[in-house]
């Protein structure tokens, strides 16, 4: 058997796979078994900060392993200590919980909510609104976070509590807060499942003003927008505003399981003994391999973020079959005439890996991806956007 009939045989069928094999690569370039190379425009959907194979990545994951692989959290490990400093001192937050993904920073982060609002306001206060078009995880509570239907129907009844209202409009956020007396707001600064948009900045700053005037908390996903991949460290600093509480995985620790939720001053005491735990979460490998990242997060990298950013749309705004750039630094959406899974397609046969996200083509390069890679691919998505 090969390995896409073995897997087609033994793994769960929740993935639509490519026809593409991975056995090796270096930096934003992939090798399928034939030797024929592809330009990873996606890096894991946003996970591979720095590349496939990336040397200081490596080796600080070699070093950990050869001293200790896992301890439970009974115990003190560094990586564990060190990384939760870093977070802290980067972001003016005062706490943080690992956990394994995104979705289980999201889990905290509604629990974390739940208790200061039950603490401060009483029982009936426990609402999450959310934005439609969100995507916050896939287990039931983030589920019925996620403000598209679509996931929905299959799993019913979610959990309660969760109400989602139209992006960009203040008053029904208002309106939603008050009506259901909301625990916290919840929301993406850039939705990326929900087709790579950017929040309005003027949005985003009443929503903060708001929700700190009622004293409701606001919580910021920075699963897939965090970590550097706007161009700042977190996509809520292009904003000028500050959560409460900050959810993010993904890219934090470059290629291994790791989910971080951080928690302001307002929030940092709320989760007291036995509250919340995970196996896992906090593990030092992943620990130190989030550290080599993180400690990587420099002004000068994300700059470089930002103008390859900048490149992408330069190239691509007006392009033949373009008809929309979205998103923020290296978080890219193209709306094409055509459909975008044709595009992509194209792509994948001329060496180029994308995704989509809804209507959109979607593009999560590697940060420290090469100037000359990053135009050898922009030139193939041209191309294929254009035939």
């Amino acid at each position: 058997m090969s390995i896409m009939q073995m897997d087609q045989a033994a793994v769960a069928a929740t993935y639509k796979r490519f026809p593409v094999e991975i056995v090796s690569g270096k930096g934003s370039v992939v090798v399928d078994p034939q030797g024929k190379e592809y330009i990873d425009m996606g890096s894991g959907i946003g996970v591979t900060a720095f590349g496939i194979a990336d040397e200081a990545w490596q080796q600080a994951v070699i070093e950990q392993i050869g001293k200790v692989q896992h301890m439970s959290n009974l115990y003190y490990t560094e990586p564990c200590a060190r990384l939760a400093t870093m977070l802290c001192e980067k972001t003016g937050m005062k706490k943080v919980f690992f956990s394994n993904s995104g979705a289980e920073a999201n889990e905290c982060a509604i629990k974390v909510a739940r208790k200061y609002a039950l603490q401060q306001h009483g029982a009936d206060h426990y609402t999450i609104v959310t934005l439609q078009q969100s995507f916050h995880g896939r287990t039931l509570a983030t589920l019925a976070a996620t403000g598209q239907d679509v996931f929905h129907s299959q799993f019913l009844p979610l959990p309660e509590g969760f109400v989602s209202v139209p992006a960009n409009d203040i008053e029904a956020i208002k309106a939603a807060a008050i009506e259901h007396k909301a625990a916290a707001l919840m929301l993406e600064c850039v939705q990326g499942e929900g087709g790579v948009r950017a929040l309005d900045a003027d949005y985003l700053q009443a929503v903060a003003a708001f929700a700190k005037e009622q004293d409701i908390l606001l919580i910021v996903d920075e699963v897939q927008a965090g970590n550097g991949r706007t161009g700042k460290l977190y996509s809520y600093m292009h904003f000028g505003i500050q959560p409460d509480i900050i959810s993010t995985a993904k890219g934090l620790s470059g290629g291994l399981p790791l989910g971080a939720t951080l928690m302001s001053a307002k929030v940092e005491n709320v989760l007291t003994y036995g509250d919340h735990g995970s196996t896992f979460g906090g593990n030092p490998v992943c620990c130190a391999a989030a550290i080599s990242v993180f400690g990587r997060l420099t002004d000068e990298l994300l700059a470089e973020v930002m103008a390859k950013g900048e490149y992408i749309r330069e190239q691509l705004i007006g392009a033949p079959g373009v008809e929309a750039v979205t998103g923020l630094g290296l978080m890219i959406g193209i709306k094409t005439t055509k459909p975008a899974a044709e595009v992509l397609k194209t792509c994948m046969d001329n060496g180029v890996l994308c995704l989509t996200a809804k209507d959109k083509l979607r593009l999560l390069p590697a940060l420290n991806i090469p100037q000359e890679v990053l135009a050898k691919a922009i030139s193939v998505i041209k191309a294929a956007c254009a035939e």
